[in-house]
């Protein structure tokens, strides 16, 4: 009996001990080299994992990569170590299982690396890489449509606009959708590219799938309004973004600030930057780009000093100017010759720490060239390269200009050889400065000498260089000459712009090449290549060379396709005074007027220097002042010579 009890435990304790064993399995190979794999991964013993890269597969790796998806960095290492040399990490799949862990740790940075590494590197199209992530978005946890936005400013960001909508395209026929950020990424590449036509449909086709904005949409919007002009059109968007609850943060007031102060509005932008605290709810405050924008504005209209009060003001708002703040506030007042006050700010700038950059430089000696104090500027270089401040291509081209226009060509010919060997700027860019000048002093045969020292040291001219030198030949009488270049241009694949067929063409007309003239202009509207200048020139020959019928016709013509500018009124206001039509040029005057057309000293000078010939002091005084009115600058030669001796008639006491 005891004998029995003792089997009876023993078969119910083997019975168990078979039931037990049954949770134990016999590891695939598959699991052993996981674990080996996970093991040495921990370690970071990379050259064992060598060892192992017959064994590596494909659904290996994805476990690997899932394992760690809580360390991404050392898988990304791992990628990284040995991916080179193991064929399987270099897989589609491989990669794709890798992104997913990325964006899903947030490591947006580095899944952004791997998905240009794929696109450029490796050569696959992003529609591929969308195909492998959708496939391993099935075996990824917790994957999300993040990976589809990456992929979408990857392609942005290499270029690939079109992929990106590609991309944005193929998921919505999937049925799957990228965020509202991957819309906004694609808008604005296609604003960096300059493409405004299609944001605004591609804009309208996004609301239509029904997707909202968000406050960089808004952002996005209203710098695309500002950037087209629409500053009115760009405050109903905002207003529009605060009735949807969304509260605007300081980009978007500073994009409305920069477009009040492009359209010359200033007021509104300081108005504007007052309120930013209270339109936000406390949510947003001016920074340093605030000011910066409106401190650019007033300098480029002429008033330096307001800017510099806005730039104290920035500093007693605790916030901190750069040395581009100052800069701009330098050139400020440069630009306007207000020199001591430039030089005053500059002093000020390095006591507060800051090194003055190339811009302040350049800025202090063109203006000392305007002035023509030559040494002045060289002393002011030769500081600018004690401080360790190289020139750059901007300073090169005020050396250039400055010393020309001092009339040193000599100087300025000397620089440039010295450039020229120190091989600073290897491009027709510094080239064409000089050949501008030597073609206006009629040096042409010097301008040629130049160009062709550019090719013997392996430099192309380009179209402006050709150009310069066409319309120096042309402005010389020497059609031929120019000619020949044009042909030289030609030869070597340069195409012409618009530029360079005007100039032939006031060749071909100033030396009465009638039917050489006619020729080139009609060949310049089957290219598509004519402006205001093109028949503005042919317009002026007419009328000089009596061609008064045809000289009416092609007026008319312009004026209907809205090519009449101030120049054409000009020609015809002149054309009519020529014949005594005075009364003719008067009436033209007021079409000019009503057509939102400012008359310039030109006008002034054709319409008050006619009238004194034919008519009393009393109407030319009447004349000047109804130009004056209509916002004319007198020109002070004609002002001086028919004016003011007029107003002495009238008035002996001035």
């Amino acid at each position: 009996m005891f004998l029995g009890l003792f089997s009876s435990k023993r078969r119910n304790l083997f019975v168990r001990g078979l039931h037990f064993g049954k949770k134990f399995t016999t590891p695939t190979a598959e699991d052993i080299v996981f674990k080996a794999v996970c093991v040495n991964i921990r370690q970071k013993k990379w050259n064992f994992l060598d060892q192992l890269s017959s064994s590596l597969t494909n659904p290996l790796i994805s476990r690997v990569f899932r394992e760690f998806r809580s360390s991404p960095q050392l898988i990304l290492e791992f990628y990284r170590r040995i991916g080179g040399r193991v064929a399987v990490l270099q897989s589609l799949e491989c990669c794709s299982t890798l992104i997913h862990v990325m964006v899903h740790r947030k490591n947006y940075e580095d899944a952004l690396d791997l998905l240009k590494e794929l696109m450029i590197s490796k050569g696959h199209s992003p529609l591929e890489v969308l195909d492998a992530l959708i496939t391993t978005s099935e075996v990824c946890l917790q994957s999300s449509s993040n990976v589809f936005d990456s992929l979408v400013r990857a392609c942005t960001q290499i270029g690939a606009t079109e992929d990106a909508y590609k991309v944005i395209k193929k998921l919505k026929t999937d049925n799957q959708r990228v965020s509202i950020h991957a819309w906004n990424n694609f808008l604005n590449n296609l604003l960096k590219v300059g493409d405004v036509g299609r944001f605004w449909m591609v804009y309208r086709e996004m609301i239509s799938d029904e997707y909202y904005e968000n406050v960089n949409t808004f952002n996005l919007l209203i710098y695309a309004l500002c950037r087209e002009c629409r500053l009115s059109e760009a405050f109903s968007m905002f207003y529009r973004m605060l009735k949807s609850g969304i509260l605007p943060n300081v980009v978007a007031f500073n994009m409305l600030i920069d477009g009040a102060c492009r359209a010359d509005d200033l007021d509104l932008a300081l108005k504007l930057m007052k309120r930013i605290e209270t339109m936000s709810s406390g949510y947003a405050y001016p920074n340093e780009v605030t000011y910066n924008c409106i401190i650019n504005g007033y300098c480029k209209k002429g008033k330096p000093e307001i800017a510099e009060e806005i730039l104290d003001k920035m500093i007693e708002m605790n916030l901190t100017p750069n040395v581009r703040t100052y800069a701009t506030v330098v050139d400020g007042y440069s630009r306007n010759g207000f020199l001591e006050e430039a030089f005053r700010l500059c002093n000020k700038m390095v006591e507060k720490g800051f090194v003055p950059n190339s811009a302040v430089y350049n800025s202090l000696v063109h203006c000392l060239y305007m002035e023509g104090d030559i040494s002045g500027a060289t002393l002011l270089l030769s500081d600018m390269m004690e401080n360790f401040i190289n020139p750059d291509r901007i300073t090169h081209s005020i050396i250039a200009k400055g010393l020309c226009g001092n009339g040193r060509i000599d100087e300025a010919v000397k620089h440039h050889k010295w450039i020229v060997e120190k091989n600073l700027f290897g491009d027709a860019f510094s080239h064409n400065i000089l050949i501008s000048y030597l073609c206006r002093s009629e040096n042409i045969r010097g301008a040629e000498q130049l160009i062709c020292s550019m090719f013997v040291r392996g430099l192309i001219p380009d179209v402006v260089t050709y150009g310069t030198v066409i319309d120096g030949y042309c402005k010389a009488s020497k059609v031929e000459s120019a000619v020949r270049i044009y042909t030289d241009m030609i030869k070597i694949d340069k195409n012409p712009n618009l530029v360079v067929f005007n100039s032939i063409l006031d060749g071909f007309c100033k030396e009465e090449f009638i039917d050489s003239s006619i020729y080139l202009v009609n060949e310049m509207k089957k290219l598509n290549m004519y402006d205001a200048v093109t028949f503005n020139t042919v317009l002026n020959w007419y009328c000089c060379s009596g061609k008064i019928e045809e000289g009416f016709d092609l007026f008319t013509s312009m004026r209907e396709v809205g090519l009449a500018n101030k120049v054409t009124y000009n020609i015809m206001i002149n054309l009519f005074c020529k014949f005594g039509l005075f009364e003719h040029a008067k009436e033209l005057l007021g079409v000019m007027l009503t057509r939102g057309l400012t008359p310039d000293a030109v006008t002034y000078t054709t319409l008050v220097t006619n009238l004194s010939k034919k008519s009393n002091s009393e109407e030319v005084v009447k004349l000047h002042d109804y130009l004056v009115i209509q916002g004319v600058i007198p020109d002070n030669q004609t002002y001086e010579a028919v004016v003011r001796p007029a107003i002495r008639e009238i008035s002996p006491k001035f």
